[in-house]
């Protein structure tokens, strides 16, 4: 993809999203950061001078249109990289209705919503879409099913998505990463009750590697998976 290109990026603020944030910053893209409030969106400005922010909560995606239609949309969006998302661990036997709902709609629901809603934009540039997905997209284990089935979801979503929009040259890409160093880590670990080594995990830049490397492929071909795993 040629620099001065326009990402809409979720998830800026930390892990994975802030590192592909800094790489496509750096090269002197410009960027849309998504956040979930002023506060966030004051920061997320500041540690990425020059950058756009956009200001919605994916916790309720019934509203992003709304909140959209009060702000400036970019005329024109070469990629969407969902990257953001949240995870609750329990067993089907504890997880409440809330705890479901709230990752659906931060990890599934949103997306879906904001991929509609910046797919004219997408169309017209041949843009690409990227949804920061997770192992958890590909296999659910003991105690992730809330979390895993709003990432099988997101595959769906993805592959639907990457048919119906072909035609139009639009490209999806899914990526796959296993437990990455990041505060979602730190999370996860705290609610197994495990102490967090982040050395043990795939660093957050590795993870951005990839994504570049899926922008960046030339037109003749498309990556529309890609399954990155812990490499110690």
């Amino acid at each position: 993809m040629a620099g001065m290109a326009t990402h809409v990026i979720t998830g800026a603020g930390s892990g994975i999203g802030a590192a592909v944030a800094r790489r496509l910053h750096a090269r002197g893209d410009q960027l849309v950061l998504h956040a979930r409030d002023a506060a966030r969106a004051k920061e997320l400005a500041a540690a990425f001078p020059g950058a756009r922010t956009l200001v919605g909560d994916l916790a309720d995606p019934d509203k992003l249109s709304w909140a959209f239609s009060h702000q400036r949309l970019p005329e024109r969006v070469d990629s969407l990289l969902h990257i953001a998302g949240v995870v609750d661990l329990g067993p089907v036997g504890e997880l409440t209705t809330r705890t479901w709902r709230h990752q659906l709609n931060v990890n599934l629901i949103a997306p879906a919503e904001l991929t509609r809603l910046f797919l004219p934009q997408l169309r017209v540039s041949q843009g690409h879409v990227v949804f920061v997905n997770s192992g958890a997209g590909l296999n659910a284990h003991a105690e992730w099913s809330a979390y895993a089935a709003s990432k099988h979801g997101l595959k769906a979503l993805a592959d639907s998505l990457r048919h119906e929009e072909h035609a139009n040259g639009v490209r999806v890409t899914s990526v796959y990463p296993g437990r990455t160093a990041s505060p979602m880590q730190a999370r996860v670990h705290q609610q197994e009750g495990r102490e967090y080594d982040p050395s043990k995990w795939i660093d957050p830049e590795s993870v951005a590697t990839t994504v570049l490397m899926a922008l960046d492929l030339p037109r003749d071909a498309e990556v529309n998976d890609l399954t990155v795993r812990p490499g110690r």
